[in-house]
């Protein structure tokens, strides 16, 4: 059976293709129709389920009054701000539904904000929490964050090295900044001793030079 890729996969069918004839993974996954088309099921499940969702939200935030408990404020705007981390590692085009999240979560944050009136640590506090959202959405966009972020992430810590040594520049610069540097170091010792073991010969080109950038900027070894 022939199936061809998707143009804009999800998270099913991005970690089937990493694993797809990479000797970094162990076994790495073969050429498969029958298993590329079970990752598309799958990919298109979690998108009906997240744009069901997604409206139930949006219909939420509708009946929002202006006087709303603010636990109730709380939990859509926690509600909001999954679903878009959901959105960031789906199947197809969600820049639409990503800008509808936004705005949403932009209204509910001035709500929030002129509840708290004078307040100047209260106010404080939101802006400092602005600029955390703003950074971790500037990191979603890179989809190997999404997936890693992921409740159920099929990237699991046997599958992490060789998942960041296949991924691009971009996307293992952004991953990173989810480890603190004793973290990253043990990345870094772990990938080397697997290039070591599958390629000592270093084919893999790309790969030696992620590991280059795993090991930038961390303490020499004693």
């Amino acid at each position: 059976m022939r199936i061809s890729f998707s143009e804009l996969p999800g998270r099913h069918e991005r970690h089937y293709r990493r694993r797809l004839d990479n000797p970094l993974f162990d076994p790495p996954a073969v050429t498969d129709g029958e298993a590329l088309l079970e990752m598309q099921r799958l990919d298109h499940e979690e998108l009906l389920a997240f744009i069901a969702e997604l409206r139930q939200t949006v219909s939420r935030a509708v009946v929002l009054g202006p006087r709303e408990e603010t636990e109730v404020v709380l939990k859509l705007k926690e509600d909001l701000e999954r679903l878009y981390e959901t959105a960031c590692g789906l199947a197809d085009e969600q820049g639409a539904n990503k800008q509808a999240i936004e705005y949403l979560i932009g209204t509910i944050v001035q709500t929030i904000r002129g509840n708290a009136g004078v307040d100047a640590l209260a106010v404080q506090e939101l802006m400092m929490e602005e600029q955390a959202r703003a950074l971790h959405f500037t990191l979603l966009q890179q989809p190997l964050v999404a997936d890693l972020l992921h409740p159920e992430s099929l990237i699991d810590r046997e599958a992490l090295v060789p998942t960041l040594l296949s991924e691009s520049e971009e996307a293992v610069a952004a991953a990173l900044t989810l480890f603190d540097d004793a973290q990253r170091g043990d990345l870094a010792s772990e990938a080397r001793t697997l290039l070591a073991s599958r390629d000592p010969e270093r084919h893999l080109l790309e790969a030696w030079v992620r590991l280059a950038q795993f090991e930038e900027g961390l303490p020499a070894p004693n």
